[in-house]
């Protein structure tokens, strides 16, 4: 078995994919032309992005975050301030020995954060 992909419930998934898209790059097909449910691929080796329309956005704090590596030689202050710049609210930088994240929101509220490059 394996993770094929990750789903992420919004209210709106047309602009919230079209974000994504735009971040991570990828394409993203309209799984039966309707809004309701739109797939991003290509953007993550090996897994899709889903963005499923919900009639209620979950309440409370997340269940699940999205965790992206920097890619090795990647500039950290640059792509964190195009992830600002398209529009996500920066919420947190955390360091600990031999690692460091920053936390940010979409402008659509899910969480992610981007953290150090790491070896597979």
């Amino acid at each position: 078995m394996r993770l094929g992909m990750i789903t992420l419930d919004c209210l709106d998934p047309v602009p919230v994919a079209a974000w994504w898209e735009g971040i991570l790059g990828g394409s993203t097909i309209d799984v039966g032309e309707s809004g309701e449910f739109l797939v991003l691929s290509g953007a993550i080796p090996g897994i899709n992005l889903g963005f499923a329309r919900v009639p209620d956005p979950t309440p409370g704090k997340n269940l699940i975050h999205l965790d992206f590596d920097l890619e090795a030689g990647e500039e950290r202050a640059a792509l964190l301030a195009s992830i600002v710049a398209a529009g996500a609210v920066h919420q947190a930088h955390h360091e600990y020995p031999g690692m460091q994240w920053d936390v940010f929101q979409d402008p659509f509220g899910t969480v992610f954060c981007i953290g150090d490059a790491h070896e597979d």
